[in-house]
């Protein structure tokens, strides 16, 4: 097995701390309209973890493809791509057909690392806006 990048692994970490982050938010809104039991907690844990694997596997892709020619690279994100929506499908079909999740806390948290990216331009924005004031 390949090495993984430290690229995939910063980026992995930066998806998970805001999955995180967006994850306790959920929680303290499922709190504040007294709708939180224990179901909400493990549908959160369980669609946090399967959002986080979603973009670590995607990243292990994106570096097997870089390593290819643009047709081999080509077919090996395809082949990534569909065996992620199909994973992702199965997870979320488990945990929303499982009593144990609330469904509405299994599903949010598979659209928390497309927020996390949506974010980071911005982020980025101000950081380099903070570093220019500093000089």
């Amino acid at each position: 097995m390949a090495r993984i990048d430290r690229v995939i692994i910063r980026e992995t970490t930066y998806i998970a701390l805001w999955v995180l982050i967006l994850s306790a938010l959920t929680q303290a809104v499922f709190l504040i309209v007294r709708a939180w039991d224990p179901s909400v907690l493990l549908g959160n844990l369980y669609g946090a973890a399967v959002a986080v694997l979603n973009f670590f596997l995607m990243g292990l892709a994106v570096q097997r493809a870089a390593k290819q020619n643009e047709e081999g690279a080509r077919a090996t994100v395809r082949a990534s791509h569909a065996g992620r929506t199909l994973l992702l499908f199965v997870f979320a079909a488990v945990g929303v057909l499982l009593p144990v999740f609330h469904r509405v806390t299994v599903l949010l948290p598979l659209f928390f690392p497309r927020l996390a990216i949506t974010i980071r331009p911005l982020l980025d924005k101000r950081k380099k806006g903070d570093s220019s004031r500093e000089k």
